[in-house]
This record gives C-alpha cells, sequence and structure tokens, in this order.
C-alpha cells in the first residue's frame, strides 16, 4: 500500500478506538456509581492484574502482549482517575485530617533549634519567630522532634535542605518516624568564615572544624588548602566554640560571622562557599495537623510496591489533577535493602478539591503514604 493509503486506514481505525475509548470510559462510570452505593474501593489489583494477564493472552506476538499490557495499564490508570473524581464531586471522600488556621502564634512561642548558640538553625529561628520567642538548644535533630512530639516546646527548627550540598538526609527520615508536622519554612544565606584565635593567621591553620556539609559547601577551598584537615562536628557554632576553648593557634572552625563575635574569634577569611549563593532551607516543625491558611507547597513520603511503571503511574495523578510538583527525592527504607521511599513537594493547599482527589488516589494506590505537611 502507497503511505497515504496506509494512513487513511489508521486515521479510521483511530477513530474507532476514540469512540471505543469512550463508551469503556461510559462504562467505569458505571462502575464508580456501583462503587460508591456500596463503600467500595476505586483499585482492585487481583481485577486488574486478572484483566492484564486476558489482554496479553489475546496478542499474536511477544512484542504485542507486552505493549497490550503497557496500553492497558494506561487505559486503568485514566479510569481510576476518573472514578476519583466522581467521588470527590459527590463529597464522599472526607476530609483530610488537617486543620486550617489563621497563623502562626510566634510571640512568645516555645522553640528548640539543634546545636549551641550562634548556630544557623538558630538564626533560622529568630528570623522566623522575631525575638520574642522562647528558643532553646537542643544536642541533636532527633532531640528536637521528640520534644516538640512530647509536647514540652511548640516548634522544632530544622535544616531540610542546602542549595549546594543538597538535602540533609537525617532529617527526611525523621519526618517519617515522628508524628509532627511541616507548617512553614524558613531560607536564610549561608556565608561560611574561616574562624581562628585573635592574633592567628590563615597560615597558622592546622586543623579546622565544622558541621559536614559547611565542610562540604566549602570542598574548593579546602581542596586549595590540603595541609589543612578537616575534622566534622555535630554543629557550626559547636566548632567555634571548640576554637575558643582550646586555645590553640592552629585551630580553626567554618561558621558564620555572627559566631566569631560571640565566642571572641577572629575571622581569617570570609566567603569560603564554593557556591557563592548558597542557601539553607529550614523547616519549621509541629506535632499538631495543621496548615496555615493560604499555604501553598505539600510534602508528601511514600512506598510504592515492586510493580513494573508503578512510580510512572502515581506520578501521573499530579498531572491529571493540574498539580505541579517541584521536587522529588528517594531515601532508602531501614532494613529493606534496595527498597526506597520517595518523598514529594507539589503546589497546592489541603483545602482545593485537586489535591484532595491526588491525595485521595495516592492513598489507594501507594504503600504506607504521609502527609508531611502545607505550608
Amino acid at each position: 500500500m502507497e503511505l497515504k493509503e496506509c494512513r487513511a486506514l489508521l486515521d479510521g481505525i483511530d477513530r474507532q478506538m476514540a469512540e471505543l475509548f469512550e463508551k469503556r470510559m461510559g462504562l467505569s462510570e458505571e462502575v464508580a456509581r456501583v462503587k460508591l452505593e456500596n463503600g467500595m474501593s476505586v483499585l482492585d489489583r487481583e481485577r486488574e492484574k486478572a484483566k492484564l494477564e486476558s489482554v496479553r493472552a489475546m496478542a499474536h506476538t511477544p512484542f504485542n502482549a507486552v505493549a497490550l499490557e503497557e496500553l492497558y495499564r494506561h487505559i486503568m490508570s485514566i479510569s481510576r482517575k476518573r472514578q476519583y473524581g466522581m467521588m470527590e464531586e459527590e463529597g464522599i471522600r472526607g476530609k483530610l485530617p488537617f486543620q486550617e488556621i489563621g497563623g502562626i502564634e510566634k510571640e512568645g512561642a516555645r522553640a528548640v533549634f539543634q546545636g549551641t548558640e550562634g548556630a544557623y538553625s538558630q538564626e533560622a529561628l529568630l528570623a522566623f519567630f522575631g525575638e520574642g520567642v522562647k528558643a532553646s538548644p537542643v544536642e541533636t535533630f532527633r532531640d528536637a522532634m521528640s520534644i516538640i512530639d512530647e509536647g514540652a516546646a511548640d516548634y522544632a527548627v530544622l535544616p531540610i535542605e542546602n542549595s549546594s550540598a543538597g538535602i540533609v538526609s537525617q532529617n527526611y527520615d525523621l519526618l517519617v518516624q515522628y508524628e509532627n508536622y511541616i507548617v512553614a519554612e524558613q531560607v536564610i544565606p549561608i556565608r561560611h568564615c574561616l574562624l581562628g584565635l585573635p592574633g592567628a593567621s590563615e597560615e597558622d591553620i592546622k586543623n579546622v572544624y565544622s558541621h559536614p556539609q559547611a565542610l562540604m559547601q566549602c570542598g574548593e577551598y579546602l581542596e586549595g588548602h590540603r595541609q589543612i584537615l578537616a575534622h566534622p562536628l555535630e554543629n557550626t557554632a559547636v566548632a567555634a566554640r571548640l576554637v575558643r576553648d582550646r586555645q590553640d593557634r592552629t585551630a580553626a572552625a567554618i561558621a558564620s560571622r555572627h559566631c566569631a563575635s560571640l565566642y571572641g574569634l577572629e575571622v581569617l577569611r570570609e566567603d569560603l562557599n564554593t557556591n557563592a549563593e548558597n542557601s539553607t532551607r529550614f523547616i519549621i516543625v509541629t506535632n499538631q495537623k495543621v496548615f496555615v491558611k493560604g499555604a501553598g507547597k505539600v510534602s508528601i513520603c511514600f512506598e510504592l510496591p515492586h510493580e513494573s511503571g508503578s512510580l510512572y503511574h502515581v506520578l501521573s495523578h499530579f498531572y491529571y489533577n493540574g498539580l505541579n510538583m517541584n521536587r522529588i527525592e528517594s531515601r532508602p527504607i531501614p532494613g529493606r535493602p534496595w527498597e526506597y521511599r520517595f518523598f514529594i513537594d507539589f503546589e497546592g493547599n489541603l483545602s482545593e478539591g485537586a489535591v484532595r482527589n491526588a491525595l485521595h488516589a495516592l492513598r489507594e494506590e501507594t504503600v504506607n503514604m504521609k502527609i508531611l505537611g502545607n505550608y
């Protein structure tokens, strides 16, 4: 056949397929109505598994068997999305367990941060809450999460991501382990300095102390000064205090200019950051399931069954609901080698129908989904 004739035949088949697809979607809506009336779940994994096996058997070649299975995975996924939408339209999906509030009471709030006085976390805390906050330092990020989980403090301020060093993976894991939720975020610029004892010079320094992320963010400087040995500590402010207490001219800390004045040190060099636009995003966490009216970002996490295309189909719920996903991260699941938990940020508010629809669909099609916050 000529190409023109082939295309004409294809157009005819496509019209038939489109017509049959719409008929199938109409029947899917009837199925949804039955499920609505009987309180049944949208996703029936056993039914879908049987359907995929049957369509594979209809194919006449191995290639077409795989292609038909993929096609029907898409068709059934689209059908489920319509059914979720119908349930949302009928208002029977129920409300998400989060309460909308007018704002965060900052004056007199009890907030904790990891580290000691002068830490970047304290700087982020003060930038968000102001001077009227009752701020307290704790030793570890886990301590911060435990304290608000127990109600001994209202909020914890935790670093979650740096623009050059990436995510703070430990805090992603802690968000899963504790029933605490993100209510706000605060971004602050990071300007690392080399701090030494008064009278010391940069040439004297043989050992430098700082948080591992800070050492990573100043990697180019340390690479160019290989005579300096880097030593990780739990916090940049702790490093500055250590240098002050040791009174060793060969020791220095990588920390903020504020730490220099706080601990009586001198700035031996400024702007050690490899990235001049270095900044860190901090999250403000509470033990209450609340979100501020007008919040524009939702964070969630979930696990997935070991099935071909499972992540692809899950992510399509954002597309079908018109939601913009702006971050996805994965973390290994402890005790389960080569299995991962996914963390996603997307634009939206828990009061919006499209957001609720997507979240209800994700809850049915993923494992252990958790809303980490709307902020």
